[in-house]
């Protein structure tokens, strides 16, 4: 028993925990595990389950495991999928854990928190039921205190329901793109000890323009309520917020403030405090501060609680992002995580640190990415923690997507989203619907949600100036989809083709985001989804039976999809109103309706070649070849042996200052042999695009050319490239010459 005692002990003080109390039992680890298609604990635990995770992690396998799982041979066209289109039996899923609480706790309250947990969650302690909640994406939490064993073993008994069972009234949750909804307690569990007056909630609010950051406490009250006429329904209470730089531990201010905390009850206080000296969160420099609150009453520490921050600023001012005060642009993609989760492959690396180091931080600097939109579903609380520490931004989307929830659950979900994400400098745009409308959600629950963080920026989705009301259309998010979609008839498709690399092309999505005064943030681009065996997905089937036929090989299109999506960043980059460009997808089910880019084992995050390429399309400062393709596109006639080439050079810098370089063209035969090139120097200025008129004669030999622009700023020794494919003269076929 005595080293049961020490080790618990122990880990209370060794926590990989964000946010934590000070007094705190971590409990994530191997936890017992089984499933029963009754509401009633299984008779005997024959399995293990690691925590956090979801359901299909357990061992042995659950019996539906082949079921969610599958591996198709072959792709087939579908759009859609119900919710409740099920092939598998809903069952109720267990865990159970026995853990020794030390002596040293008897007297405190007791709080077992689950960060996430979905889906309808139920817990009981020693036999002591302590009921159930829908939140699928906010913290459960039970004051358990009543039914501990102090010096002895306690059980502690989790019941997860499956996903077709989620309350009517519960916020979101429906994606048409999924088709297995696996249930599980999926971000840390612990238990975390204080007196009668605990830190329920703090948010951190920065300013940095004013050197100051707003911290509100929301405070839980464990004193019973008033009973009898007299008795204190108050108590008076201090608190001490320290402020430290995270990283030396240096402090930098404090303040005391005093209030009143209402009994079995939350009570919210808030204060501004003054920064002396200010360090601020960027991509490039992620400063971090940490907050320390301790709650006192009779001066008796009751909570030491404590959480990061860091002091950034992040507006919107007409159709742009400012952080900082500095005009920034967004450059990334998308990672649906929760379509990830059915992925044959997922296994545990969603809470495998070093790899979601690699995927969040180390590949999209690579890529020139400084942002990332967590799409159709948010992510465990440490994806949030590495993206505060090594710098990146997040558009953090909540799973709204078809229309599921009640309004109050709605905005109790939504309310307590913010307060448990809003000190994460990484999220600077709360996203609250994906691609639909709700008049409740942005006309009324939005601008509360405004008071209660202002430091952000809030999408709500299709929403446009036109529904909703007058100063809260801040951003729109446009997905201009371009190529042959399966609700689009291909004999109406060929009459008006898209013309692939055209910079100049503008459709009525461009055009309505172009005249809308609002902030434009493309953040899905890329009707071109392959899975990492190179097969088209469930949506591009057409696609690429199209523009490759039906027996194109895995390099071929991977080929095609590299090339593509490099002229689809350049023609939505190079159109300066968009505020960001987001790319869809860096990450999702590999056999799903969509595809990402990796490619073989996805645990080792293998780019694609369309990766290597977005290393050049969304370089900061670049010169983009404004041509139509001429290879994949099947409307263009071959250009003349030897006749003029007259086009334009687009040059964009995302920069906060202009960019001198060198431009290189050069036309490539498909043997690699350069043919033709011209040196161009070129300054491109700040924000706007600039037009650089080249002309260019062709070879006398019909052929398949590649058309180079090779753009070396200075101070830079490698260059970045744009490509266009030529045809020259009439030739039974055409070769082009491939850059690896």
């Amino acid at each position: 028993m005595k080293h049961h005692l020490v080790f618990i002990f122990l880990i209370a003080f060794s926590l990989p925990l964000g946010a934590q109390h000070k007094e705190t039992i971590n409990l994530n680890g191997t936890w017992q595990f089984e499933q029963t298609k009754k509401a009633f604990p299984p008779e005997k635990f024959t399995r293990t389950i690691p925590v956090p995770g979801l359901i299909h992690m357990a061992e042995p396998k659950i019996g539906d495991y082949e079921k969610f799982f599958k591996r198709p041979e072959k792709t087939s066209l579908e759009t859609t999928h119900s919710l409740y289109d099920i092939d598998y039996t809903p069952k109720y899923s267990w865990y159970r854990k026995k853990v020794v609480i030390p002596e040293a706790y008897k007297g405190k309250e007791a709080v077992l928190t689950l960060l996430k947990s979905k889906y309808v969650t139920q817990i009981v302690v020693n036999g002591h039921d302590f009921g159930t909640s829908m939140e699928c994406y906010t913290p459960v939490e039970a004051n358990i205190t009543r039914a501990l064993k102090y010096g002895q073993e306690n059980e502690i008994l989790i019941r997860v329901g499956d996903r077709t069972w989620l309350p009517s009234q519960a916020a979101g949750s429906t994606d048409k793109e999924k088709e297995h909804y696996l249930p599980g307690i999926w971000d840390d569990v612990f238990l975390s000890f204080s007196k009668k007056i605990r830190v329920n909630r703090l948010l951190l609010l920065p300013n940095l323009e004013e050197k100051e950051v707003t911290a509100k406490v929301r405070m839980r009250n464990f004193y019973p309520a008033q009973i009898g006429y007299g008795d204190k329904m108050e108590d008076s209470i201090s608190l001490n917020i320290d402020i430290f730089e995270k990283k030396s531990g240096e402090q930098v201010t404090s303040k005391t403030i005093k209030g009143i905390s209402k009994r079995d009850n939350l009570s919210v206080l808030k204060t501004t405090i003054n920064m002396p000296r200010v360090n601020a969160w960027t991509p490039e420099n992620p400063f971090l501060y940490e907050a320390k609150v301790e709650v006192v009453k009779d001066d008796t520490i009751n909570d030491v609680y404590s959480d990061h921050f860091g002091m950034r600023d992040f507006t919107r001012k007409g159709k742009y992002f400012y952080l900082n005060g500095k005009k920034t642009f967004l450059r990334g993609s998308n990672i649906t995580l929760h379509r990830f989760f059915e992925d044959p492959d997922c296994d545990e690396l969603v809470w495998d640190r070093e790899w979601v180091k690699k995927l969040l931080i180390d590949h999209p600097k690579k890529m020139h990415w400084n942002a990332m939109r967590i799409c159709v579903g948010i992510v465990p609380d440490f994806w949030y923690d590495i993206a505060d520490k090594h710098g990146i931004m997040f558009q953090n989307e909540w799973l709204y997507w078809q229309d599921h929830g009640w309004d109050r659950q709605i905005r109790k979900e939504y309310t307590d989203w913010v307060w448990t994400d809003g000190n994460h400098p990484s999220i600077v745009i709360w996203d609250a619907i994906n691609e639909n409308w709700n008049d409740y959600i942005g006309n009324q629950l939005i601008p509360d949600l405004m008071e209660l963080d202002p430091t952000r920026i809030w999408d709500a989705g299709y929403m446009t100036a036109e529904q909703l009301k007058e100063g809260l259309d801040e951003m729109d998010e446009p997905h201009p989809y371009e190529g042959p979609r399966p609700w689009v008839d291909m004999e109406e498709f060929k009459k008006d083709p898209y013309p692939l690399g055209n910079l100049d092309y503008r459709n009525q999505t461009n055009i309505k985001s172009i005249e809308s005064g609002a902030a434009q943030l493309v953040n899905e681009y890329g009707w071109i989804w392959l899975w990492r065996n190179g097969k088209p997905a469930k949506l591009t089937v057409d696609v690429y039976d199209y523009y490759l036929g039906e027996n194109a090989t895995p390099e071929e299109r991977r080929k095609l999809q590299a090339y593509w999506l490099q002229l689809e960043t350049e023609w939505l980059r190079s159109m300066r109103q968009h505020a960001g460009v987001l790319s869809f997808c860096y990450l999702t089910n590999n056999y799903g309706f969509t595809g990402d880019w990796f490619i073989n084992d996805v645990a080792k995050l293998e780019p694609g070649p369309t990766m290597h390429w977005f290393q050049h399309a969304f370089a900061p400062a670049a010169v983009f070849i404004n041509l139509t393709d001429e290879r994949y596109t099947k409307f263009k006639s071959p250009h003349e042996p030897g006749s003029l080439l007259n086009f334009n050079l687009a040059g964009v810098n995302d920069r906060r200052k202009p960019v001198k370089g060198t431009t290189v063209i050069k036309m490539l035969n498909h043997n690699g042999e350069t043919v033709k090139e011209k040196t161009v120097n070129v300054e491109l200025p700040v924000d706007i695009l600039k037009d650089i008129p080249v002309a260019v004669n062709l070879p006398d030999k019909p052929g398949g050319y590649l058309l180079v622009a090779e753009f070396t700023p200075e101070n830079q020794s490698k260059p970045i490239i744009s490509r266009r494919y030529i045809k020259v003269g009439e030739s039974e076929e055409y070769l082009f010459y491939e850059i690896e």
